[in-house]
C-alpha cells in the first residue's frame, strides 16, 4: 500500500510541475497574468491531493482484492475529472482582472493533468499482488 501512496505523491509532483509550466507558458504567449488568481502553491496542493486522493481509491481496490473494478475507477476519475472543470467556468473573476474569457483556457487542461500523471506513471507502480 505504501507503494501507491508514493505513486499518488509522485504524480503530484508531475502534475504540478506541468501545471506550472503551462501555466507559464500560456500566460507568455497570450501575455496575460492571473497571478492574482492562481498561485504555485494552490497548483501543488491541488495536484498532490488529487493524486492521493486517486492513490486512496486504488488502494481501497488493492485492500478488497478487487483488481477487476480498475478500469471502472479509470473511468470514474475521468468523469470526475470532466466535472471538475464546472467550476472555471462558473467562476467570477475580479473585476480588475484583464481578459477573463481567457481564464478557462488556463485552468481547464490542468483539471486533467493529476490523472494524466497517474495513469502515465502506473507502469512504473505496477502491483505484483494486485491480481483478484
Amino acid at each position: 500500500m505504501k507503494k501507491i501512496f508514493i505513486h499518488g505523491i509522485i504524480a503530484g509532483i508531475l502534475a504540478a510541475v506541468a501545471s506550472l509550466i503551462y501555466c507559464n507558458l500560456y500566460q507568455s504567449t497570450l501575455g496575460v497574468s492571473f497571478d492574482k488568481i492562481i498561485n504555485i502553491g494552490s497548483v501543488f496542493g491541488s495536484s498532490i491531493f488529487g493524486c492521493v486522493l486517486i492513490s486512496a481509491a486504488y488502494s481501497i481496490l488493492f485492500k478488497f482484492k478487487k483488481a477487476n473494478l480498475q478500469g471502472i475507477l479509470n473511468v470514474i476519475i475521468v468523469v470526475l475529472s470532466f466535472a471538475s472543470i464546472i467550476g472555471p467556468f462558473s467562476m467570477s473573476l475580479p473585476l480588475d482582472i484583464e481578459f477573463p474569457e481567457m481564464f478557462p483556457g488556463l485552468v481547464v487542461p490542468m483539471h486533467f493533468f493529476p490523472a494524466l500523471a497517474f495513469f502515465t506513471l502506473s507502469p512504473f507502480f505496477k502491483q505484483s499482488s494486485f491480481k483478484s
